[in-house]
């Protein structure tokens, strides 16, 4: 969709945040986006391209989250944030979605939709150059298997969920987004602009819902 990766592009730098005390699923990570132990931080901004997607901040149990429902919407969160990718090679998160999207195809435009995606934002002073990586629960796209954007092939589409296995479960994800910058665009990145979150279904006008927990860059695999 090209209109959220144009809106991306352009993301500028803020504080990064240290640890929370109150993070324990993630305690070895150096920053946390946020945890949503005290609700959704003020620093991420909201972006709507159609309707606006909720997202509400959920106090459940011994659980903390955020949760996303989309009717024919489209609108995310986004986290502007300056950091090495190198220094801070991990992502860490947790997801869990609730279905999938039955129309949703990460190869066609009409299909670019999904219950829940998290991008890294590696902006650069020339527009064009900018890169961004999805990160995707995909609806029908194998699991691990990565495709470019439909709309542009400045962002990739990484699978890292699939299908309607894992759906209804918390499920922690870490990616080495340096890594996967090297593999998908064959250089090295720039410093990571942003990191934002998006449940979308816009382009197919079903409706989904999915929740966030705890976002977080770490120096060392924090699941080794």
């Amino acid at each position: 969709m090209s209109r959220v990766i144009a809106v991306l592009l352009i993301l500028l730098t803020s504080p990064s945040g240290l640890l929370a005390e109150n993070s324990s699923v993630i305690p070895e990570c150096e920053i946390v986006i946020d945890d949503f132990a005290n609700g959704i931080k003020p620093e991420w901004k909201s972006k709507s391209f159609k309707g606006t997607t909720e997202y509400t901040w959920i106090n459940e149990d011994d659980r903390r989250y955020v949760r996303a429902t989309s009717r024919g919407t489209a609108s995310g969160l986004y986290y502007e944030i300056e950091i090495d990718p190198q220094q801070y090679p991990y992502l860490t998160w947790q997801w869990k979605v609730d279905s999938i999207i039955a129309s949703g195809d990460a190869s066609q435009k009409s299909g670019d939709d999904y219950g829940a995606r998290i991008y890294v934002v590696f902006p650069s002073f020339l527009f064009w150059n900018t890169r961004v990586i999805n990160y995707i629960w995909a609806n029908k796209l194998p699991k691990e298997k990565a495709v470019p954007n439909p709309y542009t092939a400045n962002a990739i589409m990484i699978s890292v969920e699939s299908g309607l296995a894992e759906t209804g479960k918390w499920i922690t994800e870490t990616r080495n987004i340096y890594e996967d910058y090297k593999r998908f665009f064959g250089k090295e990145p720039s410093k990571v602009g942003a990191i934002a979150i998006m449940t979308d279904t816009d382009d197919t006008g079903e409706s989904v819902s999915a929740d966030y927990g705890p976002i977080a860059l770490c120096g060392r695999d924090p699941q080794k």
